[in-house]
């Protein structure tokens, strides 16, 4: 039943009630999608099935503002199918039921349903199982949205079900015509210089939405002439970068970070790092992440990294935010610019692995302390060389289990201080093959 606010102001027909821009220029089929050609082309997944007319149930995975829901609209256009919409965060089983029951009618009467659900990964398990026999026995064809990565928020049997389309975030070059479309539709161009309408262009962060948002702010000043760049920062407050610090996002970042460090970047490592700062990333969990990237990439090839990175988190922890930020600006220089090596990490992971295979094999008895009379006469300890009074300090002992085949697990680098660290290995090699023989 209508109430207050369904009703139309007696003095304003419903057709002319006010729309967005976003709606307004809405495309009307596939053809007028602003970006998306990798996926909407001809020799594109999505071109390719619906030019074989074997549309079938797709996820939808890209960020906000790139068309995944005007897709979705369009697909059910151009498979004659009924379009529903519901959202994840809103929608409960009762709810969902209600839907499944109006496609079943629906296709008793010869209609199919395209079914649209925005924020899919946001339904547990129980209730993404809801949707596997309505999509195999055709019911509906279901078009799912999500930012996040399906291959960690969606359930197995959907994906099995669902082809994965991935859209990108529009480039400045997409902006550009999403924005020459807007002037078209407002009959008139944005009062903005060539450099202010690059930094609207930029605002916008590759969301396309976001971008006919800022420029249905900018058409509505009443301005004289075109603002310059200046003028525009001072009307329109940059809009916050897209960054979820539990999202796919979050684990992008930081992986663009540590990749940059290993790859000896300092400018990319230090970008990353501003980046997840400026995104709202708490410091301490990137002083936890820059102290592992000490540990596993550098190691001993520079034992000072490790070092310089806990002292760093401490000068945090004194400083806090933003003074003690520059702290960790600079270990992330140091690390990226420190020789590299993961000789300890490997040896430690083949350490935990050969632990694993032998078990609970015990230790050589020479090897073995012998606290009391028993364990002497049982030969804890006999034949133990004390190292010190050894040649060189060095006896060459076997400290492997007996019936062990001995390993090699660490092998150092010939960069920085493991340089220094493969000599002595090197030395105690040849020595104990000496000693042994």
């Amino acid at each position: 039943m209508a109430d207050l606010f369904d009703s139309p102001s007696p003095s304003r027909p419903a057709t002319e009630a006010p729309r967005p821009l976003a709606d307004r220029i809405r495309p009307k089929s596939l053809s007028e999608v602003i970006g998306q050609e990798q996926v909407l082309g001809p020799d594109g997944p999505l071109g390719a099935m619906l030019a074989a007319g074997s549309l079938g149930s797709l996820i939808l995975w890209g960020p906000p503002g790139v068309g995944k829901t005007t897709i979705a609209r369009l697909l059910a256009d151009a498979s004659d199918r009924a379009f529903v919409q519901i959202s994840a965060i809103f929608t409960g089983v009762p709810e969902l039921r209600k839907v499944f029951e109006a496609a079943k009618l629906r296709r008793t009467q010869g209609r199919g349903t395209l079914l649209f659900v925005d924020e899919i990964h946001r339904f547990n398990k129980a209730q993404q199982d809801s949707f596997l026999p309505h999509m195999e026995d055709g019911t509906i064809l279901l078009v799912g949205a999500t930012t996040e990565n399906p291959s960690f928020e969606l359930n197995a049997a959907v994906l099995s079900r669902a082809q994965v389309m991935i859209l990108q975030r529009l480039d400045l070059a997409d902006l550009e015509r999403l924005a020459q479309r807007a002037e078209k539709a407002l009959g008139k161009p944005l009062p903005l210089t060539g450099k202010a309408r690059d930094a609207l262009l930029e605002m916008a962060d590759g969301d396309g939405r976001a971008l006919l948002n800022l420029i249905e702010q900018v058409a509505a000043w009443k301005v004289t002439g075109n603002l310059d760049t200046d003028a525009l920062s001072t009307r329109l407050m940059k809009r916050a970068a897209k960054y979820d610090k539990s999202g796919d996002e979050h684990y992008n970042l930081i992986s663009a970070l540590h990749k940059s460090v290993r790859g000896s970047d300092p400018d990319a490592a230090l970008y990353w790092f501003a980046r997840m700062l400026e995104g709202g990333e708490d410091p301490r969990y990137l002083a936890r992440r820059i102290t592992r990237m000490a540990v596993e990439d550098i190691g001993l090839a520079d034992p000072q990294a490790q070092v310089l990175c806990i002292d760093a988190w401490n000068t945090y922890e004194r400083l806090g935010s933003p003074e003690g930020e520059l702290a960790l600006a600079q270990a992330v220089l140091y690390l990226a610019l420190a020789p590299k090596s993961n000789a300890g990490y490997v040896a430690y992971k083949a350490a935990r692995k050969e632990a694993k295979r032998t078990g609970s094999e015990p230790p050589p008895m020479h090897i073995l302390n012998a606290p009391t009379k028993l364990m002497e006469e049982q030969g804890f300890g006999a034949g133990y060389q004390y190292d010190h009074d050894a040649e060189d300090g060095f006896s060459g002992q076997n400290f492997f289990p007996d019936t062990m085949k001995r390993p090699v697990l660490y092998q150092p680098v010939e960069r920085g201080f493991e340089r220094e660290l493969k000599k002595r290995l090197d030395w105690f090699s040849k020595q104990r093959e000496r000693r042994q023989t």
